[in-house]
């Protein structure tokens, strides 16, 4: 196993442990495997490190049964690749792309070939994200995202920011909240 796909595992275990996912969750990934390699986002996209990635992503959702949308670059719109399952489970509408390195990015490439029935949706309100890269996937985060930090902050040379979601919390000084 390459170094970088161990150390994403790891990172992906340590999200799990504090922010359990599962197949009621949605993780959205932005990754630029450029920045990955030192380079200028959107610049020298390699498919050598999104298959790294993708299996390591593709190994957590078969042990944690959470769905994944892979972020597409701005080419696109910033369309996502999910799994056909994940649309109908939470009732997304297909947009009509197919993701490549020059329209989409290496990583959504990857993930579209490599899913079993690969659909594009244009938006989601994930549960849970990582951006590798500053690829900005705050646009398909919930509207209450928490930044968590965890043991490392860079894979390769991209910096990685992780984030979970909440409910937002409603009413005012006399409201109670459940403590879980």
């Amino acid at each position: 196993m390459s170094p970088m796909k161990t150390e994403l595992l790891g990172l992906l275990t340590e999200l799990h442990e504090r922010f359990p996912l599962n197949e009621d969750k949605i993780l959205v990934i932005g990754c630029s495997t450029s920045e990955v390699l030192g380079k200028t986002i959107g610049k020298a996209g390699s498919i050598d490190v999104a298959a790294e990635f993708i299996e390591a992503f593709l190994e957590f959702r078969d042990r944690t049964g959470v769905h994944l949308a892979f972020q597409g670059c701005e080419h696109i719109n910033r369309a996502l690749t999910v799994e056909r399952r994940t649309l109908k489970q939470f009732g997304l509408p297909e947009v009509t792309v197919v993701p490549v390195r020059s329209a989409g990015g290496a990583m959504a490439e990857k993930a579209y070939a490599s899913f079993d029935s690969p659909c594009v949706v244009e938006s989601i309100q994930a549960d849970a994200g990582i951006d590798i890269g500053s690829t900005l996937i705050g646009m398909h985060l919930k509207p209450v995202a928490i930044p968590v930090r965890l043991s490392t902050k860079y894979l390769g040379e991209a910096y990685v920011t992780f984030a979970v979601t909440r409910p937002k919390l409603i009413g005012g000084p006399r409201a109670q909240y459940p403590t879980k």
